[in-house]
């Protein structure tokens, strides 16, 4: 019995693709979409000027990733690198250090609408194309108890906005959602696909 053809899988084959990333979500989902990729995280100064807003941070972020493999680059290498925000009301909420700080991200938010805003970069040797997704999140009014459970349990300090929606916070505390449920998570999986498909075909 032959196997099925990937869509996509076929028309990359020959190339090398390669997640700038340790994002152990974006990682899982290249993984669900099927493909092979190699994962080489490079650490960068995720420094970006103080007018940027919304998707000009994460867009600007993304390609600032991309930045040290730009010399090390085989003619048929693809890499993708990427950036979350957390955009509410004209402030960007970044990952937190601390507890407190956490608490006061996910208090501000609390009864609000907020953006989650995923820029993702691919790179060649010839080419570079960001594209982003942008999700509207509502969370319910959060308890002072709910908050204190979560964050002591899930200790969400390496994601933006202080919160995994694939975690009891987001099972518990999110009313409505409109936009791409992966691209809350970290990586706008449906525009990858499309991106990647438009960039080899």
């Amino acid at each position: 019995m032959t196997e099925p053809t990937h869509p996509l899988k076929e028309k990359l084959k020959g190339y090398r693709l390669i997640l700038g990333s340790g994002s152990p979500r974006r990682k899982k989902f290249l993984e669900e979409m099927g493909f092979d990729f190699e994962v080489r995280p490079m650490a960068v100064e995720e420094v970006y000027p103080d007018h940027l807003k919304g998707s000009e941070i994460s867009d600007y972020l993304a390609k600032l990733k991309a930045t040290p493999f730009k010399q090390l680059l085989e003619p048929k290498d693809i890499v993708i690198t990427s950036d979350t925000v957390v955009w509410h009301r004209e402030t960007s909420l970044a990952k937190a250090s601390s507890k407190e700080e956490a608490k006061h991200m996910l208090q501000l938010m609390s009864g609000d609408w907020h953006e989650v805003i995923t820029s993702v970069c691919f790179t060649s040797v010839s080419n570079q194309k960001t594209a982003h997704a942008i999700t509207q999140v509502k969370f319910k009014d959060f308890t002072n108890e709910e908050l204190e459970f979560y964050i002591d349990t899930c200790k969400p300090f390496d994601k933006a906005g202080a919160y995994g929606i694939q975690e009891w916070i987001g099972m518990i505390g999110i009313s409505e959602i409109k936009g791409s449920y992966t691209n809350v998570v970290g990586l706008p999986t449906h525009l990858v696909y499309k991106t990647l498909m438009a960039l080899v075909s």
